[in-house]
């Protein structure tokens, strides 16, 4: 069952709370969709259609995108397989420092 997507209302709210826990507060902008004439800083009705427009359309590409199957694999493998080896680590150039690190 697909869900269903948020409503404009909801992603305001996530937008809003994502946009506080990093000190951003949209109450600042001028109301409205009109700029302000002074600083020329968007409304912040165009604000929030903005970045509804970004939740809805690249967020959701980004997160259904799944990394390929390393070579090997073949399309023959078993998917479960092939999804748990396309979550490997990539090689490092210098791995002594990543090592390093860890201990």
């Amino acid at each position: 069952m697909t869900p269903a997507p948020p409503s404009d209302a909801e992603l305001n709210t996530m937008i809003r709370a994502r946009l506080a826990t990093l000190g951003i507060d949209l109450d600042q902008l001028p109301a409205g969709t009109t700029a302000d004439p002074e600083t020329g800083a968007p409304g912040r009705d165009t604000v929030l259609a903005s970045l509804r427009s970004f939740m809805r359309g690249t967020v959701v590409t980004l997160a259904a995108y799944r990394l390929p199957a390393p070579g090997g694999t073949g399309t023959t493998a078993d998917p479960a397989t092939a999804a748990a080896l396309s979550q490997q680590r990539a090689p490092m150039m210098y791995p002594s420092i990543s090592v390093e690190w860890r201990k």
